[in-house]
């Protein structure tokens, strides 16, 4: 199944919903993204601010390459689970997202944060790896 037959069915199951993208919310969450990775990784920021931080930067980068291909989604784990359509990334990369998530709802419904640096330095590095294809992707694209 492709990417775009994929992303079709999640629309008519109402997962997803169609809007064009608009470059100017792109660019917005891109620049929200950015300054949010470069502050994640402050040391003198506590762990919890820091992968707050990384988590959202990343839910920012990936709602934009969803954006980029016209949908949209209410739910912060689908915008995660699309990145294989809307970014190429690795199933491994997904499911890394998908537990960062997990975390972050742990911490902010429960009050559970546990300091995995490993964890966080895995966040820091895929999502810089998906800033930058995210940025050729929204400097390649023509409105």
């Amino acid at each position: 199944m492709g990417s775009n037959e994929s992303l079709e069915n999640l629309l008519h199951s109402g997962a997803l919903k169609s809007e064009p993208p608009d470059r100017k919310e792109c660019e917005g969450l891109m620049r929200s993204a950015t300054d949010r990775l470069r502050d994640a990784s402050s040391p003198q920021l506590s762990f919890a601010s820091r992968f707050d931080l990384a988590y959202n930067a990343a839910h920012a980068i990936a709602l934009t390459a969803l954006r980029l291909h016209g949908y949209r989604s209410d739910k912060r784990y689908l915008v995660f689970q699309c990145l294989i359509h809307t970014a190429g990334l690795s199933k491994l990369q997904v499911r890394l997202f998908a537990l960062c998530h997990e975390r972050r709802n742990l911490a902010e419904y429960e009050g559970y944060m546990d300091d995995d640096e490993s964890l966080l330095a895995q966040l820091l590095s895929s999502t810089q790896e998906m800033l930058t294809r995210i940025e050729k992707a929204l400097a390649g694209w023509s409105t």
